[in-house]
């Protein structure tokens, strides 16, 4: 298989594992749902984990590319780019695929907290965090690191709600709730 074939492979395995989950999806299924055997697959990853890793790497890269992409188009002042993360999500809540975020699933899957996909799951939010203190940083808040922890707290359960019970209310809740979080923090 082709680097092409194996990125092909792992794209459309992430569509598979983000609609039907981890232990639900087994490899004969899998390889129906991509088109390529199990023998195939089996000669890229080791295992259906290597394989599930290989998958969150790209969604990890594709999310963390697209939610730094879309605040910078939504917002140039650092101080509306923490509103702008909001505006984002609600975007993604919209999609006509949206279920839930593939993260949360993940870490709830392999509960194990050093097992590497839960690891990965972790690390994922980290970064999204990282970047979170970043732009509190460049909007001058008084503690850009608890800004940060707050911001993603409220991401996160408005991923969960927007799951949950649709994406309009939640999305415009959690609009409004990080801008009274964030005034509260930033420096006058």
């Amino acid at each position: 298989m082709s680097a092409s074939k194996r990125d092909e492979l792992v794209q459309n395995a992430l569509q598979v594992f983000y609609s039907g989950g981890f232990h639900a999806v087994g490899m004969d299924s899998l390889a129906k749902a991509t088109g390529v055997s199990k023998t195939a697959i089996y000669k890229h990853f080791r295992t259906k984990e290597d394989l599930i890793l290989a998958t969150l790497r790209l969604r990890d890269e594709q999310f963390r590319n697209w939610l730094v992409r879309r605040v910078e188009a939504l917002e140039t002042d650092p101080r509306k780019r923490l509103v702008a993360i909001f505006d984002a999500l609600a975007e993604w809540f919209r999609e006509p695929g949206f279920q839930s975020c593939m993260f949360i699933k993940a870490s709830s899957e392999y509960q194990d907290h050093t097992h590497p996909i839960h690891v990965m799951a972790a690390e994922h939010k980290r970064l999204l965090l990282s970047y979170f203190s970043e732009l509190a940083r460049k909007a001058k808040a008084r503690d850009p690191e608890d800004l940060a922890r707050q911001l993603l707290l409220l991401k996160e359960g408005a991923i969960v709600l927007a799951h949950l019970h649709g994406a309009d209310e939640v999305a415009r809740d959690a609009r409004r709730a990080a801008e009274n979080i964030i005034s509260m923090s930033l420096e006058k």
